[in-house]
């Protein structure tokens, strides 16, 4: 009889906690995001203080299909994690790649896109690309991503690397001068930079680089890990976008091409 009430009790207690985590679950019927708005033509901030771009456009499409509203919060690059942990906000969406690295401090969902990271140099600067052609060369990056981390792997003991805290900063510093090279998404640097006025005397030099170990699997949507269920719900979110054709509309208001990727 003593072991019959036991097992009652415990039964009792798990419906309890089911049913309190239930009601402890959140509903998300508004969803904040972090994005950059430096990092064109993913995302930018408009003379009116708009905020603009692919990852924006995915951002409202993705939060709209949940059944959810949006609150887009703009972060600096360099705090856009520990922002997110702080809970600041509840998704990073600003083309942050999936990383083993970034496995360890946040949850991610499945790529929303994928492009590979290239190298641009004045004409005529680099001949032939090889490690020997990049020898004593300044060469920029943003701070604290995939491309910082490439560049200094790989080519740290050979060149001198000038990071920057945006990707605007580093294109200036390249047109004046003050940098040889930069390494940076290859979309980016086409769209918001070589396409430009100031990009005419620029070319993009080497192989398109898309090696796991430093590049991860595309760009996803950073989550605070005890979300898992934002997590699914966005990753549902990107099937029906891409589904219902509302993914290839935004793509095509900003690229010639797709960025999804295989």
């Amino acid at each position: 009889m003593q072991g019959k009430m036991k097992k009652l009790v415990l039964i009792f207690i798990v419906v309890l906690l089911a049913f309190a985590g239930n009601a402890l679950a959140k509903e998300w019927k508004v969803v904040r995001v972090g994005v950059e708005g430096a990092y064109p033509p993913f995302s930018w901030v408009t003379p009116d203080g708009k905020l603009e771009g692919f990852d924006i456009d995915i951002a409202k499409a993705l939060v709209k299909a949940m059944g959810a509203k949006i609150e887009l919060v703009p972060q600096d690059w360099d705090g856009i994690i520990p922002a997110l942990l702080a809970k600041k906000y509840d998704a990073i969406i600003a083309s942050m790649s999936i990383t083993e690295e970034r496995k360890k401090k946040v949850a991610f969902t499945k790529k929303y896109y994928q492009t590979p990271a290239k190298f641009i140099a004045r004409k005529g600067l680099i001949k032939k690309f090889s490690r020997e052609a990049l020898k004593g060369k300044t060469i920029g990056v943003q701070r604290a991503t995939i491309h910082d981390r490439y560049l200094t792997d790989n080519y740290g003991k050979d060149v001198t690397i000038k990071r920057y805290g945006t990707q605007d900063e580093a294109y200036l510093d390249l047109t004046a001068g003050r940098c040889d090279m930069l390494l940076a998404d290859s979309v980016a640097l086409k769209e918001g930079f070589l396409k430009k006025p100031e990009g005419k005397d620029f070319e993009f030099v080497g192989p398109n680089l898309t090696d796991k170990k430093w590049f991860g699997e595309g760009a996803g949507i950073a989550i605070r890990k005890e979300d898992k269920d934002l997590v699914q719900k966005f990753n549902a979110a990107i099937d029906k976008i891409r589904a219902d054709g509302t993914y290839k509309k935004i793509q095509d208001k900003y690229f010639d091409f797709d960025v999804y990727g295989d």
